[in-house]
């Protein structure tokens, strides 16, 4: 069988992606063969890309995305030919027109929630669960900071910590990006543009607190931010570093963090949260729980064409966007 797909031979920037065509076999036992309607795309695709996170070469990019089952491998059960289904993890290949995928590492998707949406919401929806159910505590104290708030995770993150309780104070690149954040229930939101300084994030957020600083801090932007992260924390608070936009953080003496305010740092990852597919399943169905309880609501930002994956590199990496990036096949 004769798809598309968006490869790239060598890593670099988003040019490397490039249009090819490949077979796609018949699927193999405890596998099924989707029809992609709609793909996400996340940054560990561009980290991958950019070969910040090396691959073998060449390689079919993506993690993400909501189809119909088209086979079934043998001895695959609890799936139907024309099924609604989506993945957010490996192995990579969501870029293409179709493909196959391990059955036990698919979601049903319930009849309330759109394809598109389904690539909007998966993988960013289950980080966000994460950060909700396995990082934040509330014992740490009512505030926290969210960076890069009016992204795919930012947007979705802010609205679920709030709904739990949570004061909210969201980081943005722009202006523009202040009333999508507060609409999502932020109390505050601080304006950092691109490639400016964050020395000021830490007095400003301490203000906002009443000089105690934040409970738990939520960074996705990585190097830039990291030092602004730790000046906001209340003492015993902790930094969640689960991304690097800018960059990886650079190393940390534990006696800093120690001398700060006995701080902690963790580097939380979705592949760990959902690595058993019992916890997949069930993160998904509290996600799904999630959005019928108006916890959490997708947003996207563009669809864009498969074939336009490197423009929807370039649009990421702009850190432009309010909400989430879907290729469409």
């Amino acid at each position: 069988m004769l798809i598309h797909q968006m490869q790239i031979q060598a890593t670099g920037a988003p040019e490397v992606l490039q249009w090819v065509a490949a077979d796609l076999p018949a699927p193999s036992p405890g596998e099924v063969r989707l029809r992609h309607r709609a793909i996400g795309v996340n940054f560990i695709d561009v980290y991958q890309r950019r070969g910040a996170y090396p691959i073998p070469l060449p390689a079919t990019l993506g993690f993400e995305a909501a189809g119909v089952v088209e086979a079934l491998g043998a001895g695959v059960e609890g799936f139907s030919v024309g099924q609604r289904v989506g993945y957010v993890d490996g192995p990579m290949g969501a870029y293409s027109e179709a493909r196959n995928h391990p059955a036990d590492r698919l979601v049903p998707l319930p009849d309330t929630l759109a394809d598109d949406e389904a690539a909007a919401l998966l993988f960013k929806g289950l980080t966000a669960h994460m950060l909700v159910r396995r990082v934040w505590r509330a014992e740490r104290g009512p505030w926290v900071l969210v960076h890069a708030a009016a992204g795919g995770v930012g947007l979705l993150l802010t609205r679920w910590l709030a709904k739990e309780g949570a004061r909210v104070i969201g980081v943005v690149g722009s202006p523009g990006k202040v009333e999508a954040v507060q609409a999502e229930g932020a109390e505050a939101v601080l304006v950092v543009p691109r490639g400016g300084s964050y020395e000021g994030l830490g007095p400003e957020v301490r203000r906002l607190t009443g000089g105690a600083g934040v409970g738990t801090v939520f960074d996705s932007v990585g190097k830039d931010s990291f030092t602004a992260s730790l000046d906001s924390l209340a003492p015993f608070g902790l930094l969640a570093s689960y991304g690097g936009a800018s960059g990886p953080v650079p190393p940390v003496d534990t006696a800093e963090l120690g001398r700060r305010g006995s701080l902690a740092l963790q580097r939380p990852s979705i592949f760990h949260h959902i690595a058993d597919p019992s916890l997949l399943r069930t993160a998904a169905a509290e996600l799904f729980q999630a959005l019928a309880q108006d916890k959490l609501r997708p947003h996207i930002h563009a669809r864009m064409p498969l074939r336009e994956a490197a423009e929807a590199h370039a649009l990421l990496e702009s850190r432009a966007t309010r909400g989430a990036v879907v290729l469409l096949p």
